[in-house]
């Protein structure tokens, strides 16, 4: 498993992770996993979360990536509200959006934060997940679940999760690196750059571009205009 693990979801100057699958395939309806497990505790999704990751990382040695990916796609979907971090990473320029600008972030979106997942949590070496007996609660009715990755003859990684309530369960709606920086209010900043220099065509085209570098074919979105040409 790389060590670069607390930069999971940063899109930073240094380079965007590599997204695994098309940014452009399929949207499929996300399901609060409270809704799924039928129980209020916010510290639920994440027990899940972290049990799915760490089956991903001992299987990772048998299984592709791709695999690994398909397995991963339901309890990411389900443990986030990847709308509303999406909404929030872009901040006030996501109300000035088309409708289909919106999806085609969303979708690039989805299978970057995703693809995240699977490309660093890549590999079993006696690591543990544990989830720390407290939770934090936040001026907004949000919950913070705090968790810590243990590694074998190294420091533990600090992941925490801030959850918010939805009528149906508790979701993801951003997570703290080190147990204090936002995931989301790093995504602002660099989506801004982005949005500032070329609109959402830029942001897409980036997230295209280091698919590619990291992926290939496998990860490159097909041409949407391909089937109005001639």
């Amino acid at each position: 498993m790389t060590q670069n693990v607390r930069n999971i979801f940063q899109i930073s100057r240094r380079g965007l992770l590599g997204l695994v699958i098309t940014a452009a395939m399929p949207t499929v309806p996300w399901v609060s996993a409270g809704a799924a497990t039928g129980d209020p505790s916010p510290t639920v999704p994440i027990e899940r979360l972290n049990a799915e990751l760490l089956a991903s990382m001992k299987s990772a040695a048998r299984s592709s990536t791709e695999e690994r990916y398909r397995t991963l796609t339901p309890v990411i979907e389900q443990v986030f509200n990847l709308p509303a971090v999406l909404a929030a990473s872009v901040g006030l320029a996501w109300g000035k959006m088309q409708e289909t600008e919106k999806s085609q972030l969303e979708a690039a979106f989805r299978s970057y934060t995703i693809s995240s997942y699977v490309s660093n949590f890549d590999s079993f070496n006696g690591q543990s997940f544990e989830i720390l007996p407290t939770t934090r609660q936040l001026p907004s009715g949000d919950v913070v679940v705090q968790t810590r990755l243990n590694r074998v003859n190294a420091s533990p990684v600090r992941l925490d999760y801030v959850m918010h309530q939805e009528p149906a369960g508790w979701q993801v709606v951003d997570v703290l690196a080190d147990g204090t920086i936002s995931r989301v209010a790093v995504q602002r900043s660099d989506f801004r750059s982005l949005l500032m220099s070329g609109g959402v065509p830029a942001l897409t085209a980036e997230l295209s571009r280091k698919t590619a570098n990291m992926t290939g074919n496998m990860g490159k979105a097909p041409d949407r205009t391909a089937g109005s040409r001639g």
